[in-house]
């Protein structure tokens, strides 16, 4: 009977091609994906530099610059009529429209002038007279509309008149000019006021907190 001859590695551990090819397999797998890396320095996940602005996702955020965020109302602010640029100048700054030029100076109808701000009533037409100073005068208002405040600047003293109810600057106040017999002019800036004629309802009065 012949020799047998001697087995080679692989056929002596038929097995031995198996657990190579497990183990080329458990290499593969166990390599990071693309998706898997870690992500280099500078670089978010997205691919974008990681200190890149990103758009904001809150909704009280504009993202627009162009786009100014909602305002709300400061609490305890009354809700007045809006005004005008040169209104609120007039009313709120203090300021004085010239002479001849407002609506009410030569305005003879019958009714009520209230407050342009706040729709406080504040003269009687029956009070209005024609001094030719170039703005409405009166020389009386109705009771407790108006309030009185020494008035300084400019180089001069004088006493300011402003609405009761809401501050609004309406004028100035003058006596001894003998002008009427009650001897006193209002004198009023238009702007600050609106005409309500005889017979119309007057606008509820936006008052105060």
């Amino acid at each position: 009977m012949g020799r047998i001859p001697a087995l080679s590695g692989s056929e002596a551990n038929p097995m031995r091609p198996l657990a190579v090819l497990s183990l080329l397999f458990v290499v593969a797998c166990t390599q990071p994906s693309e998706a898997s890396r870690p992500a280099p320095a500078g670089e978010n996940v997205s691919g974008t530099a990681a200190n890149a602005p990103t758009e904001s996702t809150d909704p009280a955020v504009p993202t627009d610059p162009a786009v100014p965020a909602p305002m709300t109302k400061p609490a305890g602010k009354p809700a007045y009529n809006p005004l005008t640029p040169f209104e609120e100048y007039v009313i709120r700054q203090k300021g004085t429209e010239r002479a001849g030029t407002g609506e009410y100076t030569d305005h003879d109808a019958e009714g009520t002038y209230i407050c342009r701000q706040c729709n406080a009533p504040l003269y009687q037409s029956d009070a209005k007279f024609h001094s030719g100073c170039g703005w409405p005068s009166f020389d009386d208002e109705i009771d407790g509309a108006v309030a009185r405040h020494e008035d300084s600047s400019h180089g001069m003293v004088r006493v300011e008149i402003t609405c009761t109810n809401c501050d609004g600057h309406l004028g100035h106040v003058f006596a001894g000019e003998r002008m009427t017999a009650k001897n006193t002019r209002h004198c009023v800036n238009s702007v600050s006021m609106r005409f309500v004629a005889k017979g119309q309802p007057l606008p509820p009065v936006i008052k105060r907190p």
